[in-house]
């Protein structure tokens, strides 16, 4: 299967979200309808400040990055079941990198030790060079801070 990434256009928008109902289940702030509305809005805002990158295979976004240029932060995630273990978590990741101030930590939040969700997210994190920092909570649920020091 074939894919490419890229800043994402309003053209992408309800692929987009047909993922991210599709794994919703796995992310905490998107219980609700309420939620996937907002959630759909703060897609919107990033599309327009090119800060949304995707995955695309045969017309399908199936690779989803929101990221914060001003808090030099990975903000979401999330790659299709069916496309996982392909390296597009890893590339979405390290285009993101290449927008951000290498000169100030880079963070992402996700899932704590304990947690099964965290598996996955943590050893790719760790691969890239992301350390565990701090305990927080993210949305009600508990999770962990990781940073890129900057260099």
């Amino acid at each position: 299967m074939k894919y490419k990434i890229k800043y994402a256009t309003m053209d992408e928008l309800n692929s987009w979200i047909k993922l991210v109902r599709l794994v919703s289940w796995n992310f905490p702030g998107l219980e609700t309808e309420e939620l996937l509305d907002a959630y759909k809005n703060t897609v919107i805002k990033n599309i327009n400040r090119k800060s949304a990158i995707c995955a695309i295979s045969e017309d399908k976004v199936v690779g989803i990055l929101l990221f914060s240029i001003k808090y030099n932060m990975l903000c979401c995630m999330a790659v299709h079941p069916d496309y996982r273990k392909r390296g597009i978590a890893k590339r979405m990741i390290k285009e993101m990198i290449s927008n951000l101030d290498k000169s100030r930590d880079i963070i992402v939040d996700t899932f704590r030790e304990e947690d099964p969700k965290g598996i996955a997210p943590r050893a790719l994190y760790t691969s890239l060079g992301f350390e565990p920092a701090e305990l927080i909570e993210s949305f009600g649920y508990p999770n962990q801070r990781f940073v890129l020091r900057a260099k």
